[in-house]
């Protein structure tokens, strides 16, 4: 494949993602309405309590509509799901080098 139809494909991609998104931000009424809810949820969280995020005596803190929606199961196989494809990609690309044309790195 030509060099240009590679980047003319990636700028296609982006101005097709672009328009995406600004349909969605502008459908939604944009930031206004979640400027404020994270405003509200931000005052909230520094009058009821702070602190880390991961913390030995607490555990992990995650958001409310997570916890209280009974989704944590949900939640915490997302995580492991997640971490697997990630240990998967590294053992990946550590056996086969990630070259892409055949070719074994040097070790």
């Amino acid at each position: 494949m030509q060099r240009w139809k590679q980047y003319g494909g990636l700028v296609g991609l982006f101005v097709v993602c672009f328009a995406a998104g600004l349909w969605g931000f502008t459908s939604t009424g944009g930031a206004l309405p979640w400027a404020k809810r994270s405003a509200q949820a931000l005052q909230r969280g520094v009058q009821q309590s702070g602190g880390a995020l991961i913390d030995l005596n607490r555990g992990i803190v995650v958001a409310g509509p997570i916890r209280k929606g009974g989704m944590m199961l949900e939640f915490g196989g997302l995580v492991v799901l997640l971490l697997v494809l990630g240990i998967g990609l590294y053992v990946y690309v550590d056996r086969y080098g990630g070259s892409g044309n055949g070719e074994r790195l040097a070790r």
